[in-house]
């Protein structure tokens, strides 16, 4: 049975998207195309759970929103990683790390 490449990353989309706002505002297809293209084909982000996502990182005041114009004249609403939102991701990319260390040790000595 073929597995799908980003099983092991279901849980981390709140994480890819928090780090996507770090440096910078994105509207929702901003978000998702930095992180397709980061991802080199191996982490594909859809609208399904992108969306969602969203909604539940602004319920938690890790994210705000606002409508802006783009850089092609739309309106779009820009996602804008709040204080919260930044202590949240310097958690969450520590657990990360501490997460891929443990399984590598576990890989490499079981």
């Amino acid at each position: 049975m073929k597995k799908k490449k980003n099983s092991l990353l279901q849980g981390a989309v709140e994480l890819l998207i928090l780090r996507s706002l770090r440096d910078q505002d994105r509207h929702g297809w901003g978000i998702q195309q930095r992180i397709n293209q980061i991802g080199n084909k191996k982490v594909f982000l859809n609208q399904g759970s992108l969306y969602p996502a969203l909604i539940r990182l602004g319920d938690q005041g890790l994210i705000d929103s606002e409508w802006r114009i783009t850089e092609n004249g739309r309106k779009a609403k820009y996602y804008i990683l709040t204080k919260a939102g930044r202590r949240r991701l310097g958690i969450e990319v520590s657990q990360w790390y501490d997460f891929v260390m443990t399984m590598n040790l576990i890989i490499e000595q079981a």
